[in-house]
């Protein structure tokens, strides 16, 4: 016999396996509106104009980083599909839109079924969790280009909003506050830094125990994003957001500033609440200075909301009820110079 398409590294009948055993994960997402099944050569997903004045799809695009290298490293797969859909939908959500599809993209160097089983757990426990349907993807086998225990990850996810409620900054006036709502964790950024410290500095294992954790790193370092979808058009359906943003890479001082109009800045006040233990151990054992902290972890907050103040108490109330700790951190003045963000 000839040399194989497999024989090359590319075996075809794992990848019907993979399809065989992802199909009903994908379909235990399902919406009403999607019309295709797996396995088609591109999904279809009918969205309801009738519930629209003037509907805007809103879409983004993520992938979860080297947090993919614990998962190599560990042998656990079914958390970082939750990071992957989390990273993307969070930034959906900030604009004010609902999260209706999502798709991922798994490459590999040599494809496991049982691996790409557990990483589409996840990916659909993520959907269900933000109510989107998981519709399509694509699974890429390419030997010589990964290494065989080892795989990338990005997901695509299209939002709608009506016009008159996107969520853009525009309405953000000075004496508006800026309400901190917590992270899970480290979610999905700075994890190049976090292994540089942890791994390469200080040598410890994955199965070290950390008192100020209550658990071993791996339990930690592999704790998914949370997802905000669920609280914030909860929060949507009684009240005004202003401004939104997604506390990823780059953390607040970079994150914060690209909500605000130019004329405005916002200025922190981190004394109501305590750094999580992570995030002190990270700190402390890397000798890493404030700013640089602030710049690459969400430290503990992994979304910001910017609201009247009058409304705090009663936003505050609702993310409790909702099983989310909530803290004012900061509040937005008039910018005298380039500086769009202060911590004091």
């Amino acid at each position: 016999m000839g040399i194989t398409y497999k024989d090359a590294g590319v075996d075809i009948d794992e990848g019907n396996e993979t399809v065989r055993r992802i199909k009903p994960l994908a379909k235990a997402t399902f919406r009403p509106e999607v019309l295709s099944d797996i396995g088609s050569f591109s999904a279809f997903f009918s969205l309801n104009a009738k519930k629209y004045t003037e509907p805007v799809l809103v879409s983004s695009t993520d992938g979860v980083g080297t947090k993919l290298k614990l998962a190599f490293e560990s042998g656990i797969h079914n958390t970082v599909g939750i990071d992957l859909v989390a990273m993307v939908v969070n930034d959906i959500i900030v604009s004010g839109a609902e999260p209706l599809f999502f798709l991922d993209y798994f490459a590999c160097g040599k494809l496991d079924a049982n691996v790409a089983e557990q990483v589409v757990k996840g990916i659909s426990e993520g959907c269900k969790e933000a109510n989107c349907a998981l519709i399509g993807g694509e699974t890429a086998e390419l030997p010589g280009f990964y290494q065989e225990n080892e795989y990338d990850l990005a997901g695509f996810g299209v939002g709608v909003v009506e016009k008159d409620r996107i969520i853009d900054g525009s309405r953000i006036t000075i004496g508006d506050v800026i309400i901190g709502v917590e992270s899970s964790g480290l979610h999905s950024n700075g994890y190049s830094l976090v292994r540089k410290v942890f791994f390469d500095k200080h040598k410890y294992k994955l199965d070290s125990y950390f008192d100020d954790l209550g658990k071993t790193l791996l339990e930690e370092l592999l704790t998914p994003t949370k997802i905000y979808v669920k609280p914030v058009l909860n929060i949507l359906k009684h009240f005004e957001i202003k401004g939104i943003a997604h506390i990823t890479g780059g953390g607040f001082l970079e994150n914060i500033p690209r909500v605000l109009p130019s004329q405005t800045k916002a200025v922190l006040n981190l004394s109501n609440y305590k750094l999580p233990p992570i995030f002190n151990l990270l700190k402390n054992l890397g000798d890493i200075s404030e700013t640089e902290m602030f710049r690459t972890f969400n430290c503990g907050v992994g979304l910001t909301l910017i609201i009247a103040k009058e409304n705090v108490d009663d936003i505050n109330a609702l993310l409790n009820s909702m099983k989310l700790k909530s803290f004012i951190i900061g509040e937005i003045k008039k910018r005298e110079n380039d500086s769009a963000i202060e911590i004091v």
